[in-house]
């Protein structure tokens, strides 16, 4: 590596974190268990799993990608926002990091609708195995989207972060759900609905 190269590249570890704090987007220090990392650490594991979905709707090619590509990129837009209280972050921060009030929302409503418009009615609460990996990981960025979310709505409760991503966040859980079951049925693969008891529970 030439003296230039060094130069301009940067460390992957900086060693500011040793002591267990790290710094949000407006330069604030706070604890790693703080819950603004709690919500982070969940949208980017969200982040993940969507991406792992992604490469076996690709292997698929059942026409999801290209939603979950622009949903992987968005989710950085998501993080950023979340970085940035709006209680103590400069006004240009917050600008910069701003989401629109009603696009991202209204994307994702209209994807769920086309997507779900394919689908065969819901009438049971579905078992989410034996579906495809596709679906199944689908399922997984499902779960853990609903655990973002939980995270998300006590910082919006004090007005520390916009309520629309919550509203996004909320939202996206819908679409996730409803792609499993497409990449479910794409795959060729029954749903298996959960009733009552119907299982009992015995040594196989």
């Amino acid at each position: 590596m030439s003296d230039d190269e060094k130069k301009f590249r940067s460390k992957l570890y900086t060693k500011t974190g040793d002591k267990g704090t790290s710094a949000l987007y407006n330069g604030e220090r706070r604890p790693k268990n703080d819950t603004f990392f709690h919500s982070l650490g969940s949208v980017d594991e969200l982040s993940a799993c969507i991406g792992v979905a992604l490469e076996y709707c690709i292997l698929d090619k059942n026409g999801l990608e290209p939603y979950l590509e622009r949903i992987v990129g968005v989710m950085l837009d998501i993080g950023a926002c979340i970085a940035t209280p709006l209680d103590n972050s400069q006004e240009k921060h917050i600008k910069k990091t701003k989401l629109d009030d009603t696009k991202y929302v209204e994307t994702l409503e209209r994807w769920i609708d086309t997507i779900d418009s394919q689908l065969p009615p819901l009438k049971f609460f579905i078992i989410p195995c034996n579906v495809g990996l596709a679906s199944s990981h689908l399922h997984v960025a499902r779960a853990v989207c609903r655990r973002a979310e939980r995270e998300i709505v006590g910082l919006i409760k004090f007005s520390l972060v916009p309520e629309v991503v919550g509203i996004f966040i909320n939202r996206l859980s819908d679409f996730l759900f409803a792609a499993a079951r497409f990449a479910a049925m794409k795959s060729g693969k029954d749903e298996a609905y959960w009733t009552s008891k119907a299982v009992t529970f015995d040594d196989i």
